[in-house]
């Protein structure tokens, strides 16, 4: 990871944690189902054409695009989804912070369902503490019934499982270009969620957006959507999918500075051990920090 890596990495948490700030601002005018709509449509257009000036096709054959299908729906179609509808009720912060547990559901879904991927001892330990910083972040509102804030905290982490499930299933797009991927699972996710929103949320009976609200949609779209599919598949390839991961530390703490900078939002000191919980998980399943003290350990009992 050298310099130019780390700016696209910390350009990249900026913009997927301004796409809370941006869903957060748009849910309030518009329901999250047509936010979703919204969101993919736009950025599926960019990336067709970002498709046809770079001279790649999306000819690619009627089961790879079938996978597309899958994908757009763990990926994007009920995630989406399920964390707009969260924002209807909760912060922007929060909902980024549950988000963050997106690799302790990766290693959970890898071990009960992937092949020669069982979880480490390390990692078991990275589970249990993002768990138990759910635990911490949700503690009153379980314990208070199934009212309240509960429910939106579960379908943000919902959100959060089904893109663990993505992670597993994106494995069989190894061999296309990463923006012919991105483009087929965003168009993919538009037809599925172009009849939802015709019966669910007739685009006639919606209200016209304010300037801010539009924005904010477009902004969704275009910059945490399409230019950071753009930026994710970048760094992936120059720097590996292990470093790439480091994001997730990242994307909570723009979308608090954005969240209490911009909207007002209150953190409550549980939301700060919680988060705190998640990023030690998170440290663990990673396990970088660990093997370099192991190393160190190692060079100096030697000498």
């Amino acid at each position: 990871m050298g310099p130019r890596e780390w700016l696209l990495l910390l350009a990249l948490s900026l913009l997927w944690g301004a796409s809370f700030f941006f869903g957060k601002i748009a849910v309030t005018e518009w329901p999250p189902l047509a936010v979703v709509l919204a969101r993919v449509g736009l950025a599926a257009a960019v990336l067709q054409i970002a498709v046809r000036a770079l001279g790649l096709s999306m000819a690619v054959g009627r089961r790879m695009w079938l996978a597309f299908f899958g994908m757009g729906l763990l990926n994007n179609l009920i995630p989406f989804g399920l964390i707009f509808w969260g924002q209807t009720e909760i912060g922007s912060g929060l909902a980024a912070i549950l988000n963050a547990t997106t690799p302790v559901f990766g290693v959970i879904v890898a071990h009960l369902f992937g092949t020669n991927e069982k979880a480490t001892p390390l990692k078991i330990a990275g589970v249990l503490a993002g768990l138990a910083g759910v635990a911490i972040l949700m503690g009153p509102d379980a314990v208070g019934g199934l009212g309240g804030a509960l429910w939106p905290q579960l379908a943000c982490l919902g959100g959060a499982l089904s893109y663990g499930f993505a992670g597993l299933y994106g494995r069989r797009f190894r061999d296309l270009p990463p923006l012919v991927t991105a483009t087929g699972q965003l168009s993919a996710t538009t037809i599925m969620a172009l009849p939802l929103v015709l019966v669910l949320n007739p685009p006639w009976l919606l209200p016209t957006p304010s300037l801010v609200a539009a924005g904010a949609m477009v902004g969704l779209a275009v910059l945490s959507t399409a230019l950071a599919y753009v930026m994710f598949f970048q760094i992936m390839r120059r720097a590996g999918g292990s470093n790439t991961m480091l994001v997730t530390f990242l994307i909570p703490v723009s979308a608090i500075l954005l969240g209490v900078g911009f909207l007002g939002e209150i953190l409550l000191p549980r939301h700060v051990f919680g988060m705190a919980a998640i990023f030690l998980g998170l440290a663990l399943i990673d396990g970088r920090l660990f093997r370099r003290g192991r190393k160190s350990h190692a060079r100096k009992s030697s000498i």
